[in-house]
């Protein structure tokens, strides 16, 4: 699937073009019914959240998803600093002339595309407002700038991702907007499919490998909540074993990828050590 990568004022924006004939999809091992459900949802054209701790496969299931359904993804990657006119556009000087660019999220509700909107609740709440009269029954995109509503293309649907973990009183999205989405929780996959995940990714790493990452990855897991903010995700795992696969020592690939990223406290990277260490001892 082709990508190509926009950036205005610090948006990310990945136009991902209709799949060539032939083309695999890209690779996802189903958890459960997701995928009955979100096929359920596009036919009704029903914004989705993606609920989940990072690193567990929500991306990819959507890349996923907009392949076997035939759609180009836009993807917006949401920051503290994205405001309205970052997603809807704004004016902008050519030479001598004002002229008007669309926003990402104008862009895919003009071409019917799939808008994602990767961990939302990092966007200020006043430019997540623009999406509410898109996820009920009117699917319009209000661009005030302009004194203008545009209406949706039929095959437009919206998806946001949301990390449950990071939640606040201050940073969350409100019930208002939640209770806009069907919404489908994720977690870490079962230990036998993020083994297959490990493998997948990561040709060429032997199965004993994988079955060591993994198992230590779950374990580290048991952490979380006693001190350890974030677990190792199944990112993390196929992080190491690409480390392993390129000649590093396997304790040393876990710490790296596995340990370094998520804690900065002293104890705790001991402890995570000291499983790593039991998995992959000689």
């Amino acid at each position: 699937m082709k990508t190509v990568v926009n950036r205005i004022r610090g948006v990310e924006r990945d136009i991902v073009q209709m799949p060539h004939a032939g083309e695999a999809a890209p690779y996802y091992e189903p958890q459960g019914n997701e995928i009955a459900i979100f096929e359920a949802a596009y036919r009704k054209r029903l914004p989705v959240m993606l609920k989940g701790p990072t690193g567990c496969g929500k991306t990819r299931f959507l890349e996923h998803m907009a392949f076997q359904l035939k759609r180009p993804l836009v993807t917006v990657s949401c920051h503290e600093d994205l405001t309205s006119s970052d997603l809807v556009g704004r004016f902008l000087l050519e030479g001598a002339e004002t002229v008007w660019q669309d926003g990402p999220l104008t862009r895919a509700v003009k071409a019917g595309a799939i808008c994602y909107l990767d961990e939302i609740v990092e966007a200020r709440t006043d430019s997540t407002v623009v999406i509410h009269s898109l996820t009920d029954h009117r699917r319009k995109l209000t661009i005030e700038k302009k004194g203008m509503e545009i209406e949706a293309h039929e095959d437009f649907m919206l998806v946001i991702s949301y990390n449950p973990g990071y939640q606040t009183v201050l940073k969350d999205l409100k019930p208002s907007t939640k209770q806009r989405f069907i919404a489908i929780n994720f977690d870490f996959p079962p230990e036998d499919i993020e083994r297959k995940i490990v493998v997948n990714e990561v040709p060429g790493i032997p199965a004993e490998i994988a079955h060591q990452l993994v198992a230590a990855g779950r374990k580290a897991r048991l952490l979380k909540d006693h001190g350890l903010e974030e677990a190792s995700s199944t990112r993390a795992l196929v992080y190491a074993a690409n480390m392993i696969n390129a000649g590093l020592d396997p304790v040393a690939a876990c710490q790296v990828a596995m340990i370094n990223p998520i804690t900065d406290d002293i104890e705790l990277a001991e402890a995570l050590m000291e499983i790593v260490q039991a998995h992959f001892a000689a």
